[in-house]
C-alpha cells in the first residue's frame, strides 16, 4: 500500500526531459537554437546527478548536439562517436599539461571554420576533466579550441577555482559564437541560463 503524500509523490516523480524532480525540473530555461557546428558532450558520471550541472540544460537546448556519459570510452566507440564526416575540435585549453605527460595539442587553424566542425566538449570539474583526457588517449589527438576574452561567469551557484572558469554551457556557448562567426546567437540560452542559475540559487535561499 503506497502511503506516500501527493507532495512526497511528486518530489520523488522524475521529468523524463531534463531527468530532475518535477519540482525542481528545468525544462522552463530550455531554449531552442539550431547550431551549425555540432556538439558533443561527454559527461563524467559524477556530474549526472549535480543540480548544479548544465550540460543537460545545454543538451536539450542545442538541436544539433549529443551528450553521452563516462569517464573512460571504448575506443572504439569513441572514434564512432568522433565519426569523419566533421572536423573534431577539443574546446580545452591548448597549453601543455605537463602534470599528465601531454605534449602540446595541434593549434586551431582558422581555415578549418570552411569546413562542418564538431566541438567536442568535456563537462566535469577541472580535475575531472583532466582525467577524462588522459583516460581517452584518442582526445589528446585534437587539435583544441581555447577559449579567450569572455565575459565574466554568470555561474554564481558554483564556486570557481581561477577567475575566468566558466560552466559547461557558458564555454560552450562562447565557443560556437566564436566558430560560427555570431556573437549574439547564443545570447537567449545566457539569459536562460541566468534564470537557471537564479532557480537553483533559490533552492540554497530556502534552505538555508
Amino acid at each position: 500500500m503506497n502511503t506516500a503524500s501527493p507532495e512526497q509523490s511528486a518530489r520523488r516523480a522524475v521529468c523524463a526531459a531534463c531527468l530532475r524532480p518535477q519540482q525542481t525540473c528545468i525544462c522552463r530555461w530550455v531554449t531552442a537554437l539550431p547550431n551549425q557546428v555540432q556538439v558533443l558532450i561527454l559527461q563524467h558520471p559524477m556530474e549526472v546527478n549535480n543540480a548544479k550541472g548544465s550540460a543537460r540544460l545545454l543538451h536539450l537546448s542545442l538541436s544539433n548536439s549529443r551528450l553521452e556519459v563516462g569517464e573512460t570510452f571504448e575506443p572504439a566507440q569513441l572514434q564512432a562517436m568522433l565519426s569523419p564526416e566533421r572536423r573534431n575540435v577539443l574546446l580545452y585549453p591548448d597549453t601543455e599539461d605537463a602534470s599528465l605527460g601531454l605534449a602540446k595539442p595541434q593549434p586551431f587553424d582558422p581555415a578549418w571554420l570552411e569546413q562542418p566542425l564538431r566541438l567536442v566538449v568535456l563537462d566535469g570539474t577541472w580535475r575531472k576533466s583532466r582525467k577524462m583526457l588522459y583516460l581517452n588517449p584518442l582526445l589528446q589527438t585534437l587539435p583544441r579550441l581555447p577559449l579567450r576574452d569572455t565575459p565574466p561567469s554568470h555561474y554564481l551557484i558554483r564556486k570557481a577555482h581561477l577567475p575566468d572558469q566558466l560552466s559547461t554551457l557558458e564555454a560552450t556557448v562562447y565557443a560556437l559564437a566564436q566558430l560560427e562567426n555570431d556573437i549574439n546567437k547564443f545570447n537567449p540560452l545566457i539569459d536562460a541560463f541566468d534564470g537557471f542559475v537564479a532557480q537553483q540559487a533559490s533552492y540554497v535561499t530556502k534552505s538555508a
